[in-house]
């Protein structure tokens, strides 16, 4: 029996999450599960992947094969490069937080209302300057 590392889709149509699981190669992609052995949810910022590392270095061990974006996750994490005995990679990057937007108080900002902000418009004012012309003209 050919035994697969792949992934098990769960969620709502563009809230995807997944289940790391080991299945029998000829199961459908959310059929039925010999072992669950992680979790990633990549809708999450930033994505969460969690892998049992033990169960998944017996699986490779015994010789189940990872499927190509099983494959690109364990490498992410290490278990890969464990299980190949190469170096491990660096540490995955956590986003810095982002620093809070200042209040209004804390930009110097006072409360006072000065009134109204009223805006003349062009046209009356030429107006205006039409008819004083007139006047003076005619006086």
């Amino acid at each position: 029996m050919a035994v697969k590392i792949k992934l098990k889709r769960l969620g709502k149509i563009r809230a995807p999450h997944y289940r790391i699981v080991v299945a029998d190669s000829r199961t459908r992609r959310d059929g039925r599960a010999i072992e669950e052995i992680g979790l990633y949810h990549p809708v999450q910022n930033p994505s969460r992947i969690e892998v049992d590392a033990d169960r998944v270095a017996y699986w490779l061990g015994v010789g189940a094969q990872p499927t190509e974006p099983v494959l690109a996750i364990l490498k992410k994490t290490g278990d890969w490069q464990k299980f190949k005995g190469e170096p491990a990679p660096a540490p995955l990057l956590q986003p810095a937080e982002k620093a809070a937007r200042p209040s209004f108080e804390a930009l110097g900002g006072d409360d006072e209302g000065k009134g109204e902000a009223i805006t003349q418009k062009k046209k009356t004012e030429k107006k205006d300057e039409a008819a004083a012309e007139s006047g003076s003209t005619e006086a």
